[in-house]
């Protein structure tokens, strides 16, 4: 089954009068590339976070969020009076002896100095953390759940594509014959033009004709077109983060509807190409959302 690298998730754990939320999103990205916003008394955990995101979710773009809600319960903000009189003292002498005018707002002033604000965190408890590791887990299963919706859309949508493609190959057998015929009926008229004016030997035209069409055979083309199309189908409904697989295969199934079109030599397998193209480019852009 196919998942998604975008997803969302969200998970509220009550803990002691307030609320651990985590909060992730992600989206497409070759590697797995993780912004993580802790609050500080998580700080000390973030790389244990890190390594739980990496790997349940593999790979994408993550954002990912992790906050006790009313916040102030647990920082406590106090301000160092100390600090304020001496930094308000010094400022003050040395305005007066700078002839520099002194602040209109001290307290603008002062309170940007870092000493002046003291933090005071609350240590983290391991019950605290027991309940932040199920909020992170519950945010990571409603992500997941999302990647596996979108997923299922994907599948959906890469099925009709490749269908599409399939019945547009089955229409190229019907131009076959009358394209070989076309394209030997114009040399012959070429050279019944030169016949005057070159000789040349009726059986060795006829093996040169033979050898000439021969490279314009699309046999071996379209059998490989309808295995990649086979094996697409097999690695997306049978593997498991199968996105870069997808897009190579996808990259074969463009290889081989290019040679058909460059040997085509007729305007309605030329349109079938064309048509193909169209569906495969669709295929290849929603390729890069698969995990």
């Amino acid at each position: 089954m196919l998942q998604s690298m975008t997803g969302y998730g969200k998970c509220v754990v009550p803990f002691a009068n307030k609320k651990i939320i985590a909060e992730i999103k992600s989206l497409n990205s070759k590697q797995m590339d993780i912004s993580a916003k802790v609050q500080n008394i998580f700080r000390d955990k973030e790389i244990d976070i890190r390594n739980l995101i990496s790997e349940r979710l593999v790979h994408g773009k993550v954002d990912f969020s992790l906050y006790i809600d009313n916040a102030g319960q647990s920082d406590s903000v106090q301000i160092n009076a100390e600090a304020f009189r001496t930094y308000r003292q010094t400022l003050s002498a040395m305005a007066v002896e700078n002839g520099i005018a002194e602040p209109q707002d001290w307290f603008s002033v002062l309170l940007r100095i870092p000493d002046v604000m003291k933090t005071e965190s609350v240590e983290l408890t391991d019950d605290e953390w027991n309940e932040a590791r199920k909020a992170i887990e519950g945010a990571i299963e409603q992500l997941q759940e999302f990647r596996n919706q979108e997923g299922a859309g994907l599948e959906k949508f890469f099925t009709t594509k490749l269908d599409n493609i399939a019945a547009l190959l089955a229409e190229v057998p019907q131009y076959e014959r009358a394209r070989i015929d076309k394209i030997k009926a114009r040399l012959e008229d070429n050279l019944k033009e030169l016949e005057d004016k070159i000789k040349f030997d009726p059986n060795r035209l006829e093996q040169e004709l033979i050898f000439y069409i021969e490279k314009l055979d699309i046999s071996e083309e379209k059998q490989r077109l309808t295995n990649h199309i086979k094996y697409f189908r097999e690695v997306m409904a049978n593997e498991n983060a199968q996105g870069k697989k997808l897009g190579f295969i996808a990259q074969e199934m463009g290889r081989e509807i290019n040679t058909l079109g460059s040997k085509s030599n007729h305007s309605e397998m030329q349109i079938i190409v064309v048509k193909m193209k169209d569906e495969l480019e669709q295929i290849k852009e929603q390729v890069l959302n698969v995990l």
